[in-house]
């Protein structure tokens, strides 16, 4: 079989049920999700609707630096849904996170399709963004766990982190237990994946290269690449958020800044 089977809108449809499944089950335990799996639904169907059309013009650019800023935008949009999804804080970490995310990722793009997977020229888009885009929606849910891990311990454990500075501790010193607990609560999940990859469920990306006809032992290469890339990113990416924005909750004199908002 060469290619995929293709899918009827009609069959597209049949998928709805799925959702509706799931809104009753909200409705049913009165979870209060309802509107989030429309709006969730809709927005699903509308962006990949309309990637489907832009990819067709991306993967024609033949410029490094207009690669780079659709990735950039891409980053800088995965730190505006990780603002939407942390709200209960004062702290102002939209352009640490971009900027570590940025630093982070486009520097571990360019070591798997330049270096890795040796594509020409390293900013070959087909291969650039796609691999880019796994790289920011791993590592962005990475990062709002650990992002969120940091907030509440901090918060939770105000006391204690105070206490420490009054008896001289400096900021960093008095919340080094917390950064280090945000970080690895950030990690686990794509630990947690390779241990369950090729046993419990066959990833994303080996699966659609499977589907599209490719050997299988080149899907499994790919595939390894992709998981080993999603640790180091997720990682990486973590630790130099948590550290930058660690920094903006306490005050230039050690003070702990950070307050949870009421609203």
């Amino acid at each position: 079989m060469n290619g995929a089977i293709d899918i009827g809108y009609g069959q597209l449809l049949l998928s709805l049920l799925f959702v509706v499944l799931a809104g009753a089950a909200s409705l049913k335990l009165r979870l209060g999700l309802e509107r989030d799996l429309l709006w969730g639904t809709l927005r699903s169907v509308a962006q990949l609707a309309l990637l489907a059309f832009v990819l067709v013009y991306v993967f024609r650019i033949e410029q490094w630096y207009l690669v780079v800023a659709i990735y950039l935008m891409m980053i800088l949009f995965a730190a505006t849904i990780i603002r939407g999804r942390i709200k209960r804080t004062n702290a102002t970490y939209v352009l640490p996170t971009f900027l570590s995310m940025a630093l982070s990722y486009v520097l571990i793009s360019y070591v798997v399709v330049g270096v890795i997977v040796r594509a020409d020229p390293w900013f070959l888009p087909m291969y650039f963004i796609p691999i880019g885009g796994m790289i920011i929606g791993n590592s962005m849910n990475a990062i709002a766990i650990a992002l969120d891990r940091l907030f509440s311990d901090l918060l939770a454990r105000r006391a204690q982190v105070e206490l420490r500075l009054c008896l001289g501790a400096t900021s960093r010193e008095a919340s080094h237990e917390i950064v280090r607990e945000a970080v690895r609560a950030g990690m686990i999940p794509s630990i947690n994946a390779m241990m369950g990859v090729g046993i419990v469920f066959i990833p994303g990306m080996m699966t659609g290269q499977i589907l599209a006809g490719s050997d299988p032992i080149v899907a499994v290469k790919y595939q390894i690449m992709v998981m080993l890339m999603l640790v180091g990113s997720t990682a990486l990416g973590s630790v130099l958020v948590v550290l930058l924005v660690r920094r903006r909750c306490f005050s230039a004199d050690h003070r702990l800044i950070l307050e949870e908002r009421r609203d």
